[in-house]
C-alpha cells in the first residue's frame, strides 16, 4: 500500500486496469487520478471503477504531456504509463515521442523523492518504434545520482512484447 496520504497518477488511462490497480494499493486518504486524450478510454475506466465502487478518483481529459496543470511539484509517489493505444481502440491515436518525451519530464519533477515512475513501452504492430528508441534514449540520459533506472523484458515472448520500465527518484 502507498503510505498515507499517497498520490498515484495514471497517465494513460486506457481502459482502467491500472487505475483501478492504483485505487486499490493507495490508502484511504490518498488520491488516485487518471489521464488521458480519449474520452472513450475515461468513460471505460469511469465505468471499471465504479463497477468496484470507487467513484473518488480524479478523471482528467487531457494529454500526459500536460500533467504539471494538475499536480505540483514533488506530489506524487507513483506515476504509470502504458504507452501505445488504446486496447481495442483507434490505432491512428497513440502515444508518441515528443508528448511522451515531455510528459516524462515533467514527471520527474512531479514525482516525490524515493517516489517511482512506471512504463509500460508497447512497441510492436503499427505504432511505437520511433516512441520506444526515444524513451530509452531519454532514460540513458538520466543522471544515475538521482534516478535508479530498470529496465526488464518478457525474455520467452515472440515478437515484439512491451518493455517495462521502472524509474526510482533517489
Amino acid at each position: 500500500m502507498i503510505k498515507a496520504p499517497g498520490c498515484c497518477i495514471d497517465a494513460t488511462a486506457g481502459t482502467g486496469r491500472d487505475t483501478l490497480f492504483l485505487r486499490r494499493i493507495v490508502s484511504e486518504s490518498g488520491t488516485v487520478a487518471a489521464m488521458d486524450v480519449q474520452e472513450e478510454a475515461l468513460a471505460q475506466t469511469r465505468e471499471r471503477l465504479e463497477q468496484e465502487g470507487y467513484r473518488d478518483v480524479k478523471l482528467i481529459l487531457d494529454g500526459h504531456q500536460n500533467m504539471d496543470r494538475y499536480f505540483p511539484s514533488d506530489s506524487a509517489d507513483l506515476i504509470m504509463f502504458n504507452l501505445g493505444y488504446l486496447p481495442g481502440g483507434d490505432h491512428s491515436i497513440a502515444t508518441g515521442a515528443a508528448t511522451t518525451l515531455e510528459a516524462l519530464e515533467k514527471s520527474l519533477a512531479i514525482l516525490k523523492e524515493g517516489g517511482v515512475l512506471s512504463l509500460m513501452i508497447y512497441s510492436g504492430g503499427d505504432t511505437g518504434f520511433e516512441e520506444k528508441e526515444a524513451v530509452l534514449a531519454w532514460l540513458k540520459r538520466l543522471d544515475y545520482r538521482r534516478y535508479l533506472v530498470l529496465a526488464e523484458q518478457f525474455y520467452n515472448r515472440p515478437g515484439n512484447p512491451p518493455l517495462p520500465v521502472f524509474v526510482q527518484k533517489w
